[in-house]
């Protein structure tokens, strides 16, 4: 069964339409920067009317250690995603101190998916277009053929671009363990549209299970 995170999440209506509709994570986006950033306290506040089968994750752009843990803490979260340049020894750390680890990867002209095997304490790898400028929440696919390169080296969420209308294709190319979509379900950055999640959700689940 494929997974779904949804990331960007920033409001309670749209944490609990996504449980509702059958997502395994949920992404709460901790980097100042983002347009979909949102405060520790806040995150925790969403995050006390989850289910527990639903994973909360944090999303870090080259935080310190001691950042993440605090973070961590302080919002609930139990996985934290690394999308910036962090090192292994980095996701070593954190993994050590209890968080389960995603290590994101932009992908690009010359991504090799051998770079995943210096990374073995991650629990998992996202994969992300790389475009200029931008920490996720691009809003484009890449070639999907290199996640499915990717999957000898671990688990990997596939991201960039998805939507309701590609994520079976995404899916039948890639072979991911789980998928990950932000833009492709909203209305703007940080406001979901619940149709186009939900539909997204249902046709992920419907094609894994086909």
């Amino acid at each position: 069964m494929v997974r779904v995170k949804v990331c960007g999440i920033t409001n309670l209506e749209d944490a609990l339409v996504a449980a509702a509709a059958g997502a395994d994570a949920l992404g709460f986006n901790f980097w100042p920067e983002s347009p979909r950033h949102i405060e520790a306290r806040r995150a925790a506040e969403l995050i006390a009317y989850l289910p527990p089968f639903i994973t909360p994750v944090g999303v870090v752009v080259n935080e310190s250690h001691a950042g993440v843990e605090h973070l961590a803490r302080a919002s609930g979260v139990r996985a934290v995603q690394l999308h910036g340049d962090e090192l292994p020894e980095d996701a070593a750390a954190l993994a050590a101190a209890g968080l389960t680890v995603i290590k994101a990867f932009r992908v690009g002209p010359g991504f090799r998916p051998q770079r995943l095997r210096d990374y073995a304490a991650a629990g998992a790898f996202l994969l992300d277009t790389r475009v200029k400028g931008k920490r996720g929440g691009t809003g484009k696919p890449f070639d999907w053929s290199v996640a499915r390169r990717a999957s000898p080296y671990g688990r990997i969420l596939l991201a960039g671009g998805l939507t309701p209308e590609n994520i079976a294709d995404a899916i039948r190319q890639a072979q991911p363990w789980g998928v990950d979509v932000c833009t492709g379900v909203e209305k703007k950055p940080g406001v979901k549209d619940h149709k186009r999640l939900r539909e997204f959700i249902r046709r992920a689940k419907r094609e894994a299970a086909s």
